[in-house]
């Protein structure tokens, strides 16, 4: 969304029906049972522009009015350990990186809230890239999810396909106000 106003990336596909999610991770034991007993709290994060991990918790509780201090972590397994070791009271993450993260953290720990979904990551081109070069390459992605080998490499990256995007798919992560970059 930040790239597509300047320099001016045309979005032009995203992964087929997948939507992103961030989650804030409390320990298991914590008395915390909503997002609005953050406020003045500092929470762990794993980078300043993690999407789903960081901005999307972030807009959220910036949305709700919920005033916090931003902590970073370099990443998702370092939020994990640092709440269990309740060096913070919460942190973001995403679903997958919390069930892949060691079991031994992970059972110390419960998911306080879940963001709703938004639109994933784009597949975007410069303007300075031709239209018949980025359908091209559209095509190619698509055609993927329609080739044994194709989709044996989607299927290393959980990708199901990729499909035709539009520049208003995101116009959900917009309305976030996300002005991190």
């Amino acid at each position: 969304t930040v790239f597509s106003q300047n320099p001016g990336y045309l979005a032009f596909a995203r992964q087929k029906d997948k939507q992103i999610k961030g989650i804030i991770v409390v320990r298991k034991d914590s008395e915390l049972s909503a997002i609005n007993q953050l406020a003045d709290q500092s929470m762990a994060f794993p980078s300043p522009a993690a999407f789903a991990a960081t901005l999307l918790p972030q807009a959220n509780l910036n949305l709700q009015d919920i005033p916090f201090t931003p902590k970073y972590v370099s990443s998702h397994d370092s939020v994990y350990l640092n709440v269990a070791r309740g060096l913070f009271p919460a942190g973001g993450g995403i679903v997958r990186t919390f069930n892949n993260t060691d079991p031994k953290v992970r059972e110390q720990l419960r998911i306080l809230w879940t963001t709703r979904p938004y639109t994933p990551h784009a597949f975007a081109a410069h303007p300075r890239i031709r239209q018949g070069e980025v359908e091209r390459v559209k095509q190619a992605l698509i055609e993927m999810g329609n080739d044994p080998v194709g989709k044996q490499l989607l299927e290393t990256i959980k990708f199901k396909g990729v499909q035709t995007a539009g520049d208003a798919d995101w116009d959900d992560v917009r309305a976030l106000n996300i002005s991190v970059l």
